[in-house]
């Protein structure tokens, strides 16, 4: 798979601002991507050493709008923890 359709894009909250202390770094990732293709996306688009890769899967929500109910979709993050003299620069 390609870098850019692998990583979707980087998940900023304050819970991972947190970890990026940790060196952890959050991002949306395609669903059908494997851990192996996550780390070669990284690696690849922001030139760092991946250490380990975690993933996890969100089920999307039921939403109520005027019209009915229509659900969101599905997300898929990973967790990604680099090299410690490695940085990731966001913004």
């Amino acid at each position: 798979m390609d870098a850019t359709i692998v990583i979707r894009r980087p998940l900023v909250t304050e819970k991972n601002t947190t970890a990026q202390e940790q060196n952890r770094y959050v991002f949306e990732v395609d669903r059908g991507a494997s851990k192996q293709d996550i780390k070669r996306a990284v690696e690849e688009l922001y030139k760092v050493r991946v250490v380990a890769v975690n993933t996890a899967r969100r089920p999307g929500k039921i939403r109520r709008t005027r019209l009915g109910y229509t659900r969101t979709s599905d997300l898929r993050k990973a967790i990604v923890r680099v090299h410690a003299e490695d940085r990731i620069e966001l913004f």
